[in-house]
C-alpha cells in the first residue's frame, strides 16, 4: 500500500511554511495542512494590540532568497504583527507555498501505520491523510492557555485570549477592561489600551524584569543600506548564540569597577532590541551576584518610572532575577501604571477567587468588566505536540515518553517514532526564530532527501543517540540561572496543574555549537541514526 504524500507538514508558520518549500524543492508530493483559515501561525494568531517582533525585523525575515531579500523592503526595527502576518503571505505568494496547505484542519492523530510503513495523520472533522514523513512544526508558542481559575465558563461579557483575538477591530473604547496576566503579551498590549479604555485593571501574579524596545521607523534610505549590508548581518547572526545581532560581553560584572559597570548598563538600557539581554556581561545570566546587582540596577528603573512607590514596589519581581526568564521588550509599559485609569491588583496581596458572570472576584473585591482579557500564556515547547495524540511503534505514545520532560536525538528525531522528523521543538537549537528554524527545516530536508536517495524506508534514531543527546542538553543546563525558574522556557504555566517543576526545555550550548554537533552527526554518516531499507 503507497501513502498519499511524500511529506505531511503540520503548521503553516514560520517553520512549516519553508518546510513546504523545501520539500517542493526537492520534486515530492507534499501536504500542509493547517488550523487557521490563512497562513501565519504565531503572526496570524497573536493580532492584539501592540502585538509586535521583539527581534530586529531585519534580522528575521527568510535568507533563503535573495530576491526576497532585495523585494521586500520592512517599515519599522521591530515589526508590527499585521506588517509580519503581510510579509509571509508575501513569500507564500512568491513561492506558490499555499496551495500545498489544506486550511481549517485541525489535526488531531497522528499515529505510525507499522504494516505499511507510514504514517496516518486524521483531522477533526474526519480527513485521513497518509504520507511516508511526518513534520510536525507546530510551534514553541501556539497551545494557549486559559486561567486555571472558577468560573470562566460563567462570564456573560466579552472575553477573548491575546492568542485568538479576533480579526475584525475590537471597539475598546469607553470600555472598562480587565486583564489577566503580566507576560510578554500584556507588556504589550497594556500601553496601546490604556490610551483608549474607560479603566483598566490589570491582575498581576508574578512582575517580570522589562526593559526598552526603542522601536523606530526605516527610511528608505536606511532600508536600502540595510539591503546592502544583509550578508554582514545575516553573517553575524549566524555567530551570536540566539542568533540575534547581540553577543555575550566578553567581561565579566563583577571584574570591571562600579562605574564602567553603571554606565555599560545605562548603555544597554538605552539602545534598542535584546542587547541589555542577550549583549550584558558575560556572568550575568550565571552567577548569582552579578545577576543580583544587574536586577538591582533595573528596579531602580522601575523606581524612577513608575510615580506611585507603592505600585513600582509590584512591579519588581522578587522570585526571579534579571534574564532568567525572556525578557519582554516594552513601550512604555511602566508609564501605562501612571495613568489615572490604570489599577494594578496584585493577587498575592488580594487572592483571585473566580471569574463570575460580572467580572472577577477577589478574597477583599469585586470588579466589573464590560470586557476581560486573559494574557495567560501557553503550554509552551512541548503543549501543542501533546494536544495531539501521536503514536508510534507498539502503540507508544509521545505525550507519555515525554511526562517527565523531553527526550529527543537533536531535538528531530524520537526513538520509536519513525520517520517523524520534529521542526523546532524541545531540545533543538532555539533562538531568533527564522535564523534558527532555515537550518532546522534544512537539515530535516537533507535527512529526507537521504532517506529517499539511499532507499531507505524508515528512519530512527537510537535509545543511545537519545540519552547521548538528552544528556548533553541536560549537562549544558547546568548552572544557567534560568532553569531554575520557572517559566514557558522552562515548560511552567502556573495555569497547568500538571506543569509546576522546571525542565530542560531547550539546548543551552549557543545556536553555533548546535549547528556544529548537527553537522558533525551529518558528516559521520548519520551517527546514532538508523536507515531500515
Amino acid at each position: 500500500m503507497t501513502p498519499d504524500l511524500d511529506v505531511l507538514i503540520v503548521g503553516a508558520g514560520v517553520a512549516g511554511l519553508y518546510q513546504i518549500y523545501q520539500t517542493k524543492k526537492m520534486g515530492l508530493r507534499v501536504k500542509c495542512l493547517e488550523t487557521a483559515p490563512k497562513i501565519g501561525g504565531t503572526w496570524y494568531w497573536n493580532r492584539y494590540p501592540g502585538a509586535r517582533f521583539d527581534s530586529e525585523s531585519w534580522t528575521y525575515g527568510y535568507s533563503f532568497s535573495k530576491d526576497l531579500l532585495e523585494e521586500w523592503d520592512w517599515t519599522e526595527d521591530f515589526a508590527p504583527q499585521t506588517e509580519t502576518e503581510k510579509y509571509l503571505n508575501f513569500v507564500a505568494d512568491k513561492f506558490d507555498l499555499k496551495s500545498s496547505i489544506e486550511f481549517n484542519t485541525q489535526v488531531s492523530s497522528a499515529k505510525y501505520n507499522e504494516e505499511h510503513d507510514f504514517w496516518e495523520i486524521r483531522s477533526t472533522d474526519g480527513k485521513c491523510f497518509t504520507s511516508r514523513f511526518f513534520v510536525p512544526a507546530v510551534g514553541i508558542l501556539s497551545a494557549a492557555v486559559m486561567p486555571n481559575i472558577p468560573g470562566v465558563e460563567t462570564y456573560k461579557g466579552i472575553s477573548y485570549h491575546t492568542h485568538k483575538w479576533p480579526q475584525k477591530d475590537v471597539d475598546l473604547s469607553g470600555k472598562k477592561v480587565g486583564i489577566i496576566g503580566t507576560g510578554a503579551t500584556a507588556v504589550q498590549i497594556i500601553p496601546e489600551i490604556s490610551k483608549v479604555v474607560d479603566h483598566l485593571t490589570v491582575f498581576q501574579r508574578t512582575p517580570n524584569w522589562c526593559t526598552p524596545l526603542h522601536n523606530k521607523k526605516i527610511s528608505p534610505e536606511r532600508m536600502r543600506e540595510i539591503k546592502g549590508n544583509y550578508d554582514e548581518i545575516l553573517e553575524l547572526c549566524r555567530q551570536t548564540p540566539g542568533c540575534y545581532i547581540h553577543s555575550t560581553d566578553p567581561r565579566a560584572a563583577l571584574e570591571v569597577s562600579e562605574r564602567e559597570r553603571l554606565e555599560f548598563w545605562e548603555k544597554l538600557y538605552g539602545e534598542p532590541g535584546f542587547g541589555i539581554w542577550q549583549g550584558n556581561f558575560k556572568d550575568v545570566l550565571t552567577d548569582r551576584k552579578a545577576n543580583a546587582l544587574m536586577s538591582d540596577f533595573l528596579a531602580g528603573k522601575i523606581r524612577e518610572r513608575v510615580k506611585d512607590p507603592v505600585v513600582a514596589e509590584r512591579l519588581i519581581p522578587k522570585c526571579h532575577g534579571f534574564g532568567t526568564r525572556r525578557v519582554p521588550q516594552e513601550s512604555g509599559y511602566y508609564e501605562a501604571f501612571n495613568k489615572d485609569n490604570v489599577e494594578l491588583v496584585d493577587i498575592n496581596e488580594d487572592p483571585l477567587k473566580e471569574i463570575n458572570e460580572n467580572g472577577v472576584r477577589t478574597e477583599n473585591n469585586q470588579f466589573d468588566f464590560d470586557i476581560l482579557i486573559y494574557a495567560t500564556g501557553f503550554d509552551a515547547i512541548t503543549g501543542a505536540f501533546e494536544r495531539i495524540h501521536i503514536e508510534g511503534l507498539e502503540g507508544k505514545l509521545l505525550k507519555d515518553l515525554w511526562s517527565d520532560g523531553p527526550v529527543t536525538y537533536l531535538g528531530v528525531l524520537v526513538k520509536d517514532f519513525p520517520n517523524m522528523f520534529i521542526c523546532m521543538g524541545p531540545h533543538s537549537g532555539l533562538g531568533n526564530y527564522t535564523r534558527t528554524a532555515e537550518y532546522s527545516v534544512e537539515w530535516v530536508s537533507e535527512l529526507i532527501e537521504y532517506a529517499i536517495q539511499e532507499d531507505k524506508k524508515k528512519v530512527e534514531t537510537t535509545d543511545e543517540g537519545m540519552d547521548e543527546w538528552t544528556d548533553h542538553v541536560l549537562s549544558l543546563g547546568v548552572g544557567l540561572l534560568a532553569n531554575e525558574v520557572g517559566s514557558w522556557m522552562t515548560g511552567v504555566n502556573r495555569n497547568l496543574e500538571t506543569k509546576q517543576k522546571p525542565k530542560i526545555m531547550r539546548y543551552s550550548g549557543g545556536h553555533p555549537a548546535y549547528r556544529e554537533f548537527c553537522d558533525k552527526v551529518k558528516a559521520e554518516g548519520y551517527r546514532n541514526v538508523v536507515f531500515n531499507p
